[in-house]
């Protein structure tokens, strides 16, 4: 047996035994502290769904973009500064779509307007691009905005997100896009030559799906191409999938992507997250309908070098297991997150949404990870109000130093909201 195996060996008897240093997780104590202080951004309209973030005026700051379910609107918000950030928003809806379920802001046409696609499902079955007015002067205008459904989504699939990258270095941004449900696919929508002709947009299935929560690029093995992380919570392949990009020659080849399975094929999961380290691969959070989250960690033997061929199939993934001390009520989590909440130094905090918060139960809990198992605590952050939370961003919104969290409410009819960290 050669090093590389025995090491492997030895890491794999560690994960049995989840004694995993930093990543095994005690029974953390409930917090006896006050929730933090909400702050709203929008709540004018019903049943806020996600909120994505990207720069769209320029000036620095990320703006949101989010999709009104049963409101029937899509809408971006202008981060107005730290000294304003506790009032409401700018804001512009940006069309009327229904049932939009997420809303994403790129520059679809390469024209330097931020652009919005929106991801609809129920019966609209619809991808809708929303073409920004040229003229910034006029971005909070609605009337300025066109929005034209994409043809070789509509009424196909139930669509449920939406991931703008560059798929074959031709014609600008492409569309990574998942959907739910019968037919259900993931899939890359090709830019053509003038992305504003929606009918030449040609859609490419990568793999069936059940129920598309989450995707997200990153470039897991360092080819310089960027892969697709997902999080399918549906079906006989649900869990978390690592598609490997084949590289720009070969996609134009039509070359399919090699599917990586990375875990939790025996939980339904939900929203997933990626985090960056220094080590070659990330770790990958994803929440469960369950009452805890997975951390999946990829390792390889130390002197495996740049992985590729034979190197790669002697790594492996292996989950960590997060277990919370939280009311029995609480069996939705929705999303999970993962940052340096109390400013300690140590970036494994971890904060988590419900889409359950009934009878007052908080819906949005942050977990203090020590550097002994039994110094985690949890901590509320909601309060009382509040039902079914989603997505989460850790943001410094106010400028203070710490992270705070952005999410949105879809039941009590919160909106779009922002809870200020206490720490600083």
């Amino acid at each position: 047996m050669n090093n590389r195996c025995v090491f492997a060996l030895a890491i794999f008897i560690a994960i049995s035994g989840t004694l995993v240093p930093g990543l095994s997780i005690a029974d953390p104590a409930l917090a006896d502290a006050p929730p933090w202080k909400r702050h709203t951004i929008d709540d004018s309209s019903r049943g806020a769904d996600g909120v994505r973030l990207a720069d769209a005026n320029g000036d620095g700051l990320l703006d949101i973009a989010t999709a009104w379910e049963e409101g029937g609107i899509v809408r971006v918000y202008l981060n107005p500064g730290p000294k304003k950030a506790k009032q409401k928003w700018p804001a512009v809806t940006v069309g009327e779509v229904k049932s939009g379920e997420d809303a994403v802001l790129v520059d679809l046409d390469g024209d330097g307007a931020m652009d919005v696609v929106s991801s609809c499902e129920g019966r609209t079955k619809t991808m809708y691009v929303h073409w920004a007015p040229k003229d910034k002067t006029k971005y909070l205008d609605p009337t300025a905005w066109k929005t034209e459904a994409i043809p070789a989504t509509q009424g196909k699939q139930m669509w449920m997100f939406c991931l703008p990258m560059d798929i074959d270095g031709k014609h600008g941004i492409d569309l990574v896009v998942g959907s739910k449900g019968g037919g259900a696919t993931v899939g890359w929508l090709e830019s053509p030559k003038n992305p504003r002709d929606l009918k030449a947009w040609k859609f490419h299935k990568l793999r069936d799906a059940g129920w598309i929560m989450s995707l997200v690029a990153h470039d897991m093995n360092e080819d310089g191409n960027m892969d697709v992380v997902l999080s399918d919570r549906k079906g006989k392949k649900r869990g978390v999938y690592w598609l490997t990009h084949p590289g720009r020659e070969a996609v134009g080849k039509g070359m399919p992507w090699k599917v990586e399975y990375v875990g939790g094929n025996d939980k339904e999961v939900m929203f997933m997250s990626v985090f960056p380290r220094e080590r070659r691969h990330p770790l990958i959070h994803v929440a469960t309908l369950e009452q805890k989250a997975l951390v999946f960690v990829y390792t390889l033997p130390p002197d495996a070098g740049k992985p590729d061929g034979d190197n790669e199939s002697l790594g492996f993934w292996f989950p960590v297991k997060l277990t919370f001390n939280l009311p029995k009520s609480l069996q939705r989590m929705k999303a999970v997150r993962r940052g340096d909440i109390d400013l300690d130094g140590r970036k494994n905090d971890v904060v988590f949404t419900f889409e359950g918060a009934n009878n007052g139960i908080p819906g949005v809990y942050w977990m203090s990870i020590g550097k002994k198992e039994n110094d985690n605590v949890v901590w509320d952050v909601a309060g009382p109000k509040g039902v079914k939370f989603d997505r989460i961003e850790l943001i410094d919104l106010d400028g203070d130093g710490d992270l705070d969290v952005l999410t949105c409410e879809e039941r009590d009819q919160l909106g779009v909201i922002w809870y200020e960290n206490p720490t600083k």
